[in-house]
């Protein structure tokens, strides 16, 4: 059973479903004012790792990411620039799917947006209102955290350690400078919704409690996103499903940030790379190979040096599959493998048994990475021996797991060869069929002097730079 670290307990423990053989879970998503970087991408390749994952082992994945479409820097960007905030929501959810769509990274399930779900903000404030746990305003409708129990669970402090961290307010009508806004009151210029309490907008840490109980139900099992969202805005959903008498996520996971330095990447700091900066000179799937060489909750650096080192470990992949002709298993997954991937013959179970343990023990896919690249060394080796029936076996089982990451090899080099080398190429088979041997390894010898790498797979003689 996979095991993920739980920031409620601080433990690792099991994952449990609420309902056998289902998992439902909620990542916070985009916030649509400007393009994503790669802190953004490895949230989103976290995720999609552990949906791939949980997909494998047979359970039914219900997930749900959220598009925050109205928000204060929504709205600043549109003032600034003349435009409405539909214009400027719209232009940036495209461009957070198309980067979305070139890291691999499948769809939700469901992708609510937050201007569809005002009415039921709206209700939600008017019965913690009845209920006497939130309270007006002149500027808005806010949380009492007083009367929630258990508030900070997610931060792991006490509520009066969180108190006199709080930064002072200088809204005087709060009652506490922890408490937090459920609905703001309108300003001019601004777009605005009718609600119990007139014209306003729902507070940011208002949206997801209701979407994702919407969609996912009481209970539902897996809420995450970045370590940043730990508090407060998942603390502060939690309050509002506790304020509401509602079961809210079972279990909350975080990864770490991107660093730039001794800093988290933002777009606040403006020390970010966009993700369509990094694709415009790396392969895709070496950021998603660079993010699984890292624990999930760890924090890494994203330098040129480090993506450049992920394409040359990806290299020795590709070659895998190109020597073993893999192409069954290298199509980029537009859907989860399930665990008919690994079933029959052709596949070797202790390797799944190893990989498997590392993916049950909090998402460890460094160490099932590692167990792949020792395979893979060890299929090259047993095909080198002539042990070509077990060394394919080996080499298949590598690149199906590789799938089940949502890592999609290349099976075909791609290389174009000139009249010359294509000559030297079906000299050498012609000679490798005839048992000629001494001829192959001489035309082997000519072809590296012309700069090629020389391997030899089941089809004939392949060639790389």
């Amino acid at each position: 059973m996979l095991r993920l670290y739980d920031t409620a307990t601080g433990t690792v423990r099991p994952v449990e479903q609420r309902d056998p053989g289902r998992v439902s879970i909620y990542a916070c998503g985009l916030t649509v004012y400007n393009v994503p970087h790669i802190g953004h991408g490895r949230g989103w390749l976290v995720f999609d790792v552990l949906r791939r994952y949980l997909s494998f082992r047979g359970l039914d994945v219900h997930y749900v990411t959220n598009v925050t479409d109205i928000d204060d820097q929504i709205i600043s960007r549109a003032a600034a620039e003349g435009r409405t905030e539909s214009e400027v929501a719209t232009e940036f959810e495209a461009a957070w799917w198309e980067a979305s769509d070139a890291l691999g990274v499948m769809r939700p399930a469901d992708m609510p947006h937050a201007t569809g779900y005002v009415a039921d903000m709206a209700r939600l404030v008017e019965e913690l209102v009845a209920s006497g746990v939130a309270y007006q305003t002149s500027t808005g409708v806010y949380l009492d955290i007083d009367q929630v129990d258990g508030y900070g669970l997610l931060a792991r402090q006490p509520l009066e350690s969180l108190r006199s961290g709080a930064r002072v307010e200088v809204d005087a009508e709060k009652r506490s400078p922890l408490d937090f806004a459920l609905w703001k009151k309108a300003k001019a210029g601004e777009p605005e919704w009718e609600s119990a309490f007139g014209p306003g907008r729902p507070g940011w840490h208002t949206e997801c409690v209701v979407m994702s109980l919407d969609l996912l139900g009481d209970g539902f099992d897996l809420h995450g996103g970045g370590m940043d969202l730990v508090f407060p805005h998942h603390e502060n959903e939690r309050a509002q499903a506790v304020a509401a008498g509602r079961p809210f996520a079972r279990h909350w996971v975080h990864h770490g940030w991107v660093m730039v330095g001794a800093e988290k990447m933002s777009k606040s700091l403006g020390n970010f790379t966009t993700v369509a900066e990094l694709l415009e000179r790396f392969d895709p799937r070496a950021y998603r190979l660079l993010v699984l060489r890292s624990q999930y909750r760890s924090q890494i650096e994203v330098t040129a040096d480090t993506i450049a080192d992920a394409e040359k470990a990806l290299d020795r992949l590709d070659r895998l599959a190109q020597r073993f002709s893999l192409s069954e298993y290298t199509r980029l997954q537009a859907a989860p493998l399930g665990p008919e991937v690994v079933e029959g013959p052709e596949v070797v179970v202790p390797e799944i048994e190893r990989f498997c343990a590392h993916m049950d023990d909090d998402l460890d896919t460094p160490g099932a990475l590692a167990g792949l690249f020792d395979a893979a060394n060890r299929a090259n080796a047993l095909g080198d021996a002539g042990e070509t029936a077990t060394a394919a076996a080996l080499a298949s089982t590598v690149a199906a797991l590789c799938g089940v990451l949502g890592l999609a090899l290349h099976a075909s080099a791609a290389i174009e060869l000139d009249d010359e080398t294509q000559q030297l190429v079906a000299e050498r088979d012609a000679a490798r069929a005839a048992s000629d041997y001494q001829r192959a390894d001489a035309i082997r010898d000519k072809l590296v002097a012309l700069g090629w790498s020389v391997e030899d797979g089941p089809t004939g003689t392949l060639l790389r730079r």
